[in-house]
């Protein structure tokens, strides 16, 4: 937790942004693994903890935009809780630690929520992404479950994503944090992609160093040899000699802000010149839509130039054809690179995209395109300073996707498909670092992690 003052502070400013009504913000609840004393990992809500700033289940806090009041909700843990978890501070205690005055118990909370509700005055909520946190916002509230997403408060939403997608330099510095632990998670990893390797040893290991640090993984680690599964969980292949690992993976600190980093490591750590020719093109259009990354730069347009060279690059390598820019503008690029270049990152991995990712990655100047691959760019509005994106681009050789497309005769005047069948086997290469848009242009956050083959050859063959 930081000083109450952040706290007060983030609020304050809330308050600033709506005129009316009340703003409701529930901790998340304890989840069950497999039955009710066995609960999962406690992971306390973003958005609560960014406004109220307790790790803990069982608290709501309400703030009234029209008399500056702010409430905290919670039941003080009585004998039995005790025995358990030890002496634990007041509801009241806890308040204070975060600027808070007022405190009631939980109970009072529906009371509280009606009585503003006869009066006709609004409650603003965010929408919810549990099961439980839907029927608990819709008993409080007066919903259905099914009903409350789509009650929840636009007003809030923007508002919220105003707040919190412009970074202070105290959440700077803990994203920076969280970067270095990612840097040893990624060292490490590098170290440990030999032949032979069970994948699950080495993501297990990388899960451990999070871990060690005090908070846990950021998201399911991502490492494959199959590198061209862009998601992939699965972690039972024994690592082979000629192949390639992704390794897609961040820590998240106790302050829940996060880090996000993509490696691509070949297995024994010496690329080979097939594996290298590719690298190169994934390595050139991060590093070059980087460079380029600025305010008041719509993030979009960095997509675009790294499909540019990734289109250049494989034009060269034979495996595109035509003008550049018109396989670009066509849509070519995407059998090879079918995803977005980045995403927002805070105290979420994919930050504040539980509010919708419209709601974040755009606005009224910026709209979602349709075409497949680029759909699927989360963030691709114009850049502030404070803005903190991932910058991940990729390509990647997926077998049902060249018959799909090549079945169906899309892009033949772009695409040298008997070429391409030949880098079935290949699999797929990601290079993903986490920026930060400055006042003049834009930086990498952390401790440098190794990614030009010379480096990630020099450290995966340092014992």
């Amino acid at each position: 937790m930081f000083l109450k003052e952040v706290y007060t502070d983030r609020r304050n400013r809330l308050k600033k942004e709506i005129k009316s009504g009340l703003a409701l913000f529930i901790a998340n609840h304890e989840a069950a693994m497999n039955y009710p004393a066995n609960t999962y990992h406690y992971r306390q809500d973003s958005h609560f903890s960014y406004f109220f700033g307790l790790p803990h289940p069982g608290f709501a806090g309400l703030i009234d935009f029209e008399t500056g009041e702010e409430i905290l909700f919670g039941n003080d843990l009585d004998i039995d809780d005790i025995i358990w978890m030890g002496p634990q501070p007041s509801v009241a205690e806890q308040a204070a630690e975060v600027g808070i005055q007022k405190t009631l118990p939980y109970s009072k909370l529906i009371e509280t929520l009606q009585k503003a509700g006869t009066k006709g005055r609004d409650i603003h909520f965010l929408p919810p992404y549990r099961g439980e946190m839907m029927i608990e916002l819709g008993h409080l509230l007066g919903y259905k479950p099914s009903e409350v997403k789509e009650n929840a408060s636009m007003e809030l939403i923007k508002a919220v994503v105003k707040l919190k997608e412009i970074k202070d330099a105290l959440e700077i510095a803990e994203l920076e944090k969280a970067v270095d632990v990612a840097w040893l998670m990624h060292t490490t990893a590098m170290k440990m992609v030999k032949a032979g390797v069970v994948e699950q040893k080495i993501a297990g290991a990388i899960e451990g160093i999070a871990l060690s640090y005090g908070g846990a993984v950021s998201f399911p680690v991502i490492l494959s040899q199959d590198g061209q599964i862009l998601h992939n969980h699965n972690h039972n292949n024994i690592l082979q000699e000629g192949r390639m690992c992704v390794v897609d993976a961040g820590a998240e600190l106790l302050s829940l802000y996060a880090s996000d980093i993509t490696r691509t490591i070949p297995v024994g750590g010496k690329f080979n010149q097939r594996q290298k020719d590719v690298y190169e093109i994934v390595l050139k259009a991060n590093m070059d839509s980087i460079t380029a990354t600025a305010p008041d730069k719509e993030y979009r347009d960095m997509h675009f130039i790294a499909a540019t060279r990734i289109t250049e690059g494989l034009k060269n390598l034979g495996l595109m054809k035509g003008k550049v820019e018109d396989a670009v503008a066509a849509g070519a690029h995407t059998l090879f690179f079918p995803h977005g270049l980045g995403h927002q990152l805070g105290m979420d991995v994919h930050d504040l995209e539980g509010l919708g990712e419209n709601n974040v990655g755009y606005d009224e100047h910026t709209t979602r395109a349709s075409q497949f691959g680029t759909a699927y760019l989360r963030m691709g509005k114009k850049l502030r300073p404070g803005h903190v994106i991932t910058n991940e681009p990729g390509i990647y050789f997926i077998p049902a996707l060249i018959d799909k497309f090549r079945t169906e005769g899309q892009f033949i005047d772009f695409i040298n498909y008997d070429k391409v069948e030949s880098y079935k086997d290949f699999g797929g290469i990601r290079i993903e670092d986490d920026i930060l848009v400055t006042e003049t242009g834009s930086r990498i956050l952390g401790k440098a992690i190794p990614k030009s083959v010379a480096e990630v050859e020099a450290t995966a063959c340092n014992e």
